[in-house]
């Protein structure tokens, strides 16, 4: 990633308003993102000018849990979130395969000051991205994505965020 591509790349903002599948969703949980104070002090003593890039598209419905929360502590924390569509980068995915061989998403790959990646997060939080790995495939897909939601909505961002800082904290 350089600089020059990454600034030609979408704010979050900008995604949240070209987003089409799922619009509702997407704008009503970046709304409702309530970050929990611990994390959001945990990002701020991170310094270093972080560049974060999210690869996503509209129709996933584990961005659109997670991209809202990543975008607020972004604000929060002043890093840079920007967001690539991952059907039009497949450079940037293939090098971020989940277990090797999956183009999941989202993907939220973190960058130094200078555009060093230092490490990416995702499709899922590891907890819920462990169950769908086992159990969870034993179910139908509109059955599996209702306890995804529960599980996001219980959860409300927190293990996302921390999973993320985990990745950033030790860079800095």
């Amino acid at each position: 990633m350089d600089r020059e591509r990454f600034e030609r790349a979408a704010t979050f903002e900008q995604y949240l308003e070209s987003v089409q599948k799922n619009r509702e969703l997407w704008h009503d949980v970046y709304e409702r993102v309530r970050l929990p104070d611990d994390l959001v002090d945990q990002a701020r003593r991170v310094l270093g000018g972080w560049h974060l890039v999210a690869l996503s598209e509209d129709w996933c419905g584990d961005a659109v849990n997670t991209l809202p929360v990543v975008a607020r502590l972004a604000d929060e924390a002043g890093w840079d979130l920007r967001v690539l569509g991952r059907d039009e980068n497949p450079d940037m995915m293939e090098g971020h395969l989940t277990n090797g061989r999956s183009r999941s998403i989202p993907i939220v790959i973190v960058f130094d000051k200078d555009f060093n990646e230092v490490g990416w997060w995702g499709p899922r939080p590891s907890e819920i991205q462990a169950w769908v790995m086992g159990e969870g495939l034993a179910i139908s897909s509109p059955e599996r994505y209702k306890v995804i939601r529960r599980w996001y909505a219980k959860d409300r961002g927190r293990t996302t965020l921390s999973e993320l800082l985990h990745i950033v904290a030790p860079a800095a």
